[in-house]
């Protein structure tokens, strides 16, 4: 019996020595490739520190409730306009019946300030407007009534918006003994919305009058 289990015994140690050296380990290999990037472009450098040229600012007085301001559209607008030491030099509110007045926003055919200084309104909304000569009639102004270089304050109201231009109002009949009057709705001579592009001054091209009255 005791040669039985140590036959048994040396058979056992044989067999796991066979199979340990049989038995193979393989180790997997991991290969690392190194990430490739590609180059960030780069903005050439200039010398000099950034310096502010000019800006349109506004506050809104009141926050209408019609549509918003679009570009393109016919606006109708009231407004008042002053010189930065308190001069009122315009105000639709002066004209004929106070009457506002019309003009394509976004087509260039009002000082650049206006063209500009309603985005973001909606009808019915009121907004102060503090324009640097820049954005309105440029460095020769509009002697005598607007200096040369004249900051400008406007107060304006968006009253309307149309696809067309809206028609003017009728006109009232006169009186016997009343002289010429300007058709009411028109713009008067030293309104934002009468040849006031102050092209030459903000990007070198020629002021040009407008063929429409009661717009520019």
């Amino acid at each position: 019996m005791k040669l039985m289990l140590s036959s048994l015994a040396l058979l056992a140690t044989i067999t796991v020595a066979s199979t340990a050296q049989t038995t193979t380990h393989k180790t997997t290999v991991v290969h690392h490739h190194p990430a490739t990037t590609s180059p960030v472009p780069k903005i050439p450098r200039v010398p000099g520190i950034p310096k502010p040229l000019y800006s349109l600012k506004y506050i809104d007085i009141i926050i209408g409730k019609g549509p918003i301001a679009e570009t393109q559209k016919w606006y109708t607008v009231r407004y008042t306009g002053w010189l930065p030491d308190g001069t009122k030099f315009d105000s639709s509110y002066d004209h004929p019946g106070g009457e506002p007045i019309s003009f394509p926003y976004g087509a260039k055919r009002v000082i650049i300030g206006w063209d500009t200084g309603f985005e973001g309104m909606h009808v019915g909304g009121k907004r102060r407007l503090f324009i640097p000569y820049q954005l309105a009639y440029g460095e020769t102004g509009r002697p005598p009534v607007i200096p040369a270089k004249s900051n400008l304050v406007f107060d304006v109201e968006l009253v309307s918006m149309s696809d067309t231009q809206p028609e003017p109002p009728a006109p009232k009949p006169a009186a016997a003994d009343s002289t010429s009057q300007p058709e009411a709705g028109s713009a008067p001579a030293e309104s934002p919305a009468q040849e006031t592009k102050p092209a030459a001054a903000a990007s070198g091209a020629q002021t040009q009058s407008s063929s429409h009255p009661e717009a520019l």
